[in-house]
């Protein structure tokens, strides 16, 4: 990959570039801002502050066209394996198009009697159990579509292993009036079922253990393991062996979703994600905004050699929206082997972080102006808000765009090199109408395709983490030993090994 022609004209490229201010880019071309912008279901990428031009964006077309983008993209789209190291489609985008096959309707119209059964007033409270993929994605939708939500409709997301999170998640509810949704793919996640096991006995310990399953239900793509932790046929739901995790949204796993803001809502996210599926196959890469921010990133992180993306939605609604995003990009690519089990030739996916605006702006945004290290930033926002306080949202409005526009173009030197402010720091702006439910999909899937626009060209597959699992087998093995059930680890090294003993007599010795 970085040693082909299309890859060298690159290099060759960003040396005409190098030393160049963005202050005279827009100089030299005074509707540099509209040109380099594109639109397609009321979203607007304006990528124009980043530091590249219209020949950038042709050079990135042709690396794109060398990767086999366009073939690869029919390939995820047609459900073939293109999840090479498991030998499986990601075939997500079967979940939300408009003619599903019958076992995906089949599913959704299951989740839709469920979910108004739910909302009919059963229950007080809906707690999903889950965690990565089967818990950001439905934690994350469920804030963003707040305002969309039924109004007496309490639904909360336990994730953490850690017992303060359950405390917290539950307290104030009543276990006779809250349902547990347990989501675990393999209905094997030790956290998971953990904190499903002590929901469970939470809830027997008020109801009776006869009557606890009804409290319960859950999705998995191991339906016997669901019910043989006690949980009725009925009230488990399918999650399809072809669906990842974190880009499961679409699927059962959003029963949560579907319990709070209704099937209606549901479906309509469904449909934006499927606009952006049948945008980013079809459009030519000039214009296609998925393949654009990811051409971007792989830009400023392959050739400007920038390690870090910040993704900063000023819409308090998408607070969990960077943490959802930093899932779905660095646990898809963060690889450094290709899919044929050779070594990437180049640096693969940047670290991504991220906050609301404007609570960043008096966090990190110093760092982002003045620091020495330069983080390309996704800026996301919308025309209209969903309330009333107009005065608030433009005022929020108002301070993305001064953010950008001091990032690119900084400030005249005043004298005072405190206050020097030197821009040239690139961002690309996103702005939608409105967070709705398509257009939340919309978004979603955006960041999907940029995702798999980046894998491709690397030549990584992005439906895969086995760097999950090594810590996970490890702490199973530490976990037995410090519930006594195993014995030291005589061949673990001396700092594992002593933290060990010190946790267990610092345990013991506590009241």
């Amino acid at each position: 990959m970085d040693h082909t022609a299309e890859w060298q004209a690159l290099r060759a490229h960003l040396e005409a570039l190098d030393g160049v201010h963005l202050r005279d880019l827009f100089d030299r071309d005074p509707g540099r801002g509209q040109r380099l912008s594109a639109e397609a279901h009321g979203l607007l990428l304006d990528y124009s502050k980043n530091r590249l031009t219209g020949e950038t964006v042709e050079l990135l077309a042709a690396v794109a066209d060398r990767a086999g983008l366009r073939r690869r993209i029919e390939a995820m789209l047609n459900g073939e394996p293109v999840n090479t190291t498991e030998n499986r489609p990601a075939w997500h985008a079967a979940l939300r198009r408009p003619d599903p096959a019958p076992e995906v309707s089949g599913e959704l119209d299951r989740m839709a009697a469920f979910a108004a059964d739910v909302r009919n007033g059963r229950w007080e409270a809906v707690v999903n159990i889950g965690i990565g993929g089967s818990d950001l994605g439905p934690a994350m939708a469920a804030a963003a579509l707040a305002a969309y939500a039924a109004a007496d409709r309490d639904v909360r997301f336990l994730s953490n292993v850690d017992g303060a999170h359950f405390e917290a998640v539950t307290r104030g509810l009543t276990p006779e009036r809250t349902l547990f949704i347990v989501v675990s793919k393999t209905f094997s996640t030790v956290e998971t079922l953990t904190n499903a096991r002590t929901a469970w006995a939470w809830v027997a310990d008020a109801v009776g253990e006869r009557d606890t399953g009804r409290h319960f239900a859950a999705v998995t793509a191991r339906l016997d393991k669901a019910h043989d932790f006690g949980i009725a046929p009925e009230a488990v739901f399918s999650m399809r062996d072809w669906v990842g995790g974190r880009y499961s949204l679409g699927s059962a796993v959003g029963l949560s979703l579907m319990t709070a803001v209704g099937s209606t809502a549901f479906a309509d996210l469904l449909a934006g994600m499927h606009e952006i599926d049948q945008h980013f196959r079809g459009a030519p890469w000039a214009e296609n905004l998925p393949a654009l921010l990811g051409l971007i990133g792989l830009w400023n992180r392959n050739f400007w050699n920038w390690p870090t993306c910040a993704v900063l939605p000023y819409a308090q609604e998408l607070a969990l929206f960077p943490a959802y995003i930093q899932q779905l990009d660095m646990e898809s690519c963060g690889k450094s082997v290709r899919a044929d089990g050779t070594p990437v030739g180049a640096a693969t996916g940047p670290v991504v972080w991220g906050q609301p605006g404007t609570n960043g702006q008096h966090a990190f945004h110093q760092h982002l102006h003045q620091g020495t290290d330069i983080v390309p930033v996704e800026f996301i926002g919308f025309c209209r808000p969903n309330h009333g306080h107009t005065e608030h949202h433009d005022l929020l409005m108002a301070n993305l765009f001064a953010q950008a526009e001091a990032l690119a173009f900084g400030a005249p030197d005043v004298g005072d090199p405190h206050r020097r402010f030197p821009g040239n720091r690139p961002s690309t702006i996103i702005l939608g109408d409105q967070l709705t439910p398509r257009s939340l999909g919309r978004l979603v899937a955006l960041y999907e395709h940029k995702v798999f626009t980046q894998a491709t060209v690397w030549g990584i597959n992005p439906f895969d983490q086995w760097g999950v699992e090594l810590g996970k087998t490890l702490a199973g093995a530490i976990s037995d030993e410090i519930a006594g059930a195993a014995p030291s680890g005589t061949a673990r090294d001396s700092s594992t090994q002593s933290l060990i003993n010190r946790y267990k007599s610092r345990r013991r010795s506590m009241p």
